[in-house]
């Protein structure tokens, strides 16, 4: 795949995420695709396969009445594309771990994406 062709991939799914589409996020995944969230060095949420990835998708959509995430740099390495990620977000709805509806999130973090076949194979969130 071309430099291009990957940034078109990872700019389509970035920005259904924005928009909340789930079924056109995962347009592009492989059916095997792995999904990996890291936070503070903890992995805290794993699937693989397009129908664990999308049932986390639309479980996460209540989680938060605003979210954005804007790519901030971008770089292939090797064979991963790294997008740097300012995200923000708005808290929907009071959380077990003690976010509050309305509270604003602004986090900084990272996102990798290895394709396979023409599609994403991998993602690996960290913040």
């Amino acid at each position: 795949m071309s430099p291009a062709e990957i940034r078109a991939l990872v700019d389509h799914y970035i920005d259904a995420y924005n928009r909340k589409n789930v079924d056109d996020m995962l347009r592009d995944v492989h059916p095997q695709v792995e999904f990996k969230n890291i936070s503070a060095g903890v992995l805290n949420e794993s699937t693989t396969g397009v129908a664990e990835l999308k049932a986390l998708a639309q479980q996460s959509l209540s989680l938060f009445s605003e979210r954005h995430q804007e790519i901030t740099s971008f770089e292939i390495q090797d064979s991963v594309a790294v997008a740097t990620i300012a995200f923000r977000a708005v808290v929907a709805a009071d959380l077990p771990n003690g976010l509050k509806k309305g509270m604003v999130l602004e986090l900084s973090g990272r996102s990798e994406f290895e394709f396979s076949n023409g599609s994403i194979s991998k993602i690996t969130d960290i913040s």
